[in-house]
């Protein structure tokens, strides 16, 4: 067998836990140029409760420096939320397990109304999202007046490294990036303070961790099979051979936006 045999029959066969993307330490990321982390921490400290919307397993929330009393998470995916429960149960925090939201991209004006929140009006001071679909509108809904919706997003085009390395078509799609999240949330009736527009760069020590990638982040690439793609990968194995690490960039952008009092 083959080393590259051997990568890929290991990127098949390993499961991906929770939403740990670091593959044991062969897939690292580089900062994005804003702290994310940091603007949370520093609204969270002012707050008597927050929501981390689309929680994954747990892993982000349970790292933050700082989580007011009351700290509520959600959860879309099922086998995340026995999974974000067990991490988070110790902390204090409730997870929720909700229907996500379409994508943001995809959303009509007027049709907003699916994948309604189980909060009451004005029920948190602090939202945060971390690449997690929302309705603007029922994100406006469970804030307080005065309350913050702090969220980073995926760009629609965060991809365009990928199909390139795969030397596939870069496929259509519906523009996500920040002035369309800007016009959504605005509409809702929140007040955008805040918006930056960046890339977080990912880097994977072998061809197997990059398989393996792909295929627990199908949304990624969808039409990524390790199969289909061997040829490519083949060809970006010998690349890293003889060049070192492969590196991808993925498009990101923030915003942070307030609810402004009635008029």
């Amino acid at each position: 067998m083959t080393e590259l045999d051997r990568l890929l029959l290991e990127a098949d066969a390993t499961p991906l836990v929770g939403w740990d993307l670091s593959c044991s330490g062969r897939i690292a990321t580089t900062a994005t140029p804003w702290n994310f982390e940091a603007e949370v921490d520093r609204h969270a400290r002012r707050s008597p409760d927050m929501l981390d919307m689309g929680t994954g397993g747990g892993e982000w929330l349970s790292r933050l420096a700082f989580r007011p009393p009351r700290t509520v998470a959600t959860e879309g995916w099922a086998p995340n939320v026995g999974i974000a429960r067990e991490r988070l149960a110790p902390l204090g925090v409730e997870v929720v397990e909700v229907e996500g939201a379409d994508d943001n991209a995809a959303q009509v004006q007027g049709e907003e109304d699916q994948a309604r929140l189980p909060f009451a009006d004005a029920s948190f001071h602090l939202v945060v999202n971390r690449h997690e679909s929302f309705v603007a509108s029922d994100v406006h809904r469970i804030l307080a007046t005065g309350g913050r919706f702090v969220t980073q997003q995926v760009a629609s085009d965060f991809n365009a490294d990928c199909y390139a390395l795969l030397d596939l078509p870069m496929p259509g799609s519906l523009r996500w990036q920040l002035d369309t999240a800007v016009d959504q949330i605005t509409r809702s009736g929140l007040s955008v303070t805040h918006g930056e527009e960046g890339a977080e760069v990912l880097s994977f020590d072998d061809v197997g961790a990059f398989a393996w990638y792909l295929k627990h982040v199908p949304y990624v690439c969808p039409e990524f099979t390790i199969d289909g793609c061997r040829v490519a990968l083949e060809r970006l194995h010998l690349r890293i051979q003889g060049h070192g690490p492969l590196t991808m960039r993925q498009k990101l952008f923030w915003l942070d936006a307030v609810k402004p009092a009635a008029a």
